[in-house]
């Protein structure tokens, strides 16, 4: 088998916004259905470590794109472990059309946790450490790695929201996902008739659950840049627990 997993996809109709584009949270999507498809496969994935309790966590991601792919567009997001901590591993992607266009790439860092006690684990008790056998260190992945994102006091709050059903994911906490549409949606569509989304960073820093509330700092950093911290309220605690920081760059 492979080092490198390569797995197809299609821009569903559905799944694009009023350009005819994918949304970014769609594609973000296609590259966690990818890390699973090559974890799986490869003996180290949610569908075996939810026998032994434990559980793959999204820590960072960032998405840099040259362009969406269309509607109806078939692409392949290419996948790969570049390396592996005890507690930590980081994980690339490559989307790249049928005809050799490439649309961008992504950066990923992972975290394994026990589901019971929801602290991390060791990656490489699972296997007598096999994750070992799976890593590339000869493909490149040409986009930021990407760092703390830093905010001031002066960051606005936009907006605040309620968590529902279908914000919750098979690990029983907020989709890694939805945060990033919930981010999306601080700007209005007309915003993104003038902008295109070229980079999208994203740390999760706690756990928030179905029913928590969300509030959303934002933060302009650039020209074209804006940071964005989360905060679920807690108790009678009035400035809350961060949960996560994005970083959103236009082109």
């Amino acid at each position: 088998m492979e080092k490198i997993g390569r797995y197809e996809f299609m821009a569903e109709p559905f799944h694009c916004d009023f350009s005819g584009r994918l949304f970014m949270g769609h594609m973000g999507n296609h590259l966690l259905n990818a890390a699973d498809f090559h974890s799986s496969a490869r003996g180290f994935g949610m569908q075996y470590l939810m026998t032994i309790q434990r559980s793959w966590v999204l820590s960072r991601l960032a998405i840099e794109m040259t362009e969406m792919p269309r509607q109806y567009t078939k692409f392949n997001v290419e996948t790969w472990v570049e390396s592996a901590m005890r507690y930590f591993t980081s994980r690339n992607f490559a989307v790249v059309g049928q005809d050799g266009t490439t649309y961008g790439y992504g950066r990923s860092i992972w975290a394994m946790i026990d589901t019971q006690t929801r602290q991390p684990t060791d990656i490489y008790a699972i296997d007598n450490g096999a994750i070992e056998q799976w890593i590339v260190t000869d493909k490149a992945c040409p986009i930021d790695k990407g760092g703390r994102v830093r905010m001031t006091d002066q960051a606005e709050l936009v907006r605040t929201i309620q968590t529902y059903y279908n914000d919750v994911d098979i690990n029983g906490h907020i989709n890694s996902v939805k945060y990033i549409e919930h981010v999306l949606d601080l700007w209005p569509v007309d915003w993104y008739r003038q902008h295109q989304i070229h980079r999208l960073e994203i740390a999760y820093v706690a756990e928030a659950h179905g029913g928590d509330s969300l509030s959303f700092y934002r933060e302009q950093v650039g020209p074209d840049e804006y940071c964005i911290r989360i905060v679920k309220a807690v108790g009678d605690d009035a400035g809350g627990v961060e949960v996560c920081r994005s970083k959103v760059t236009f082109g």
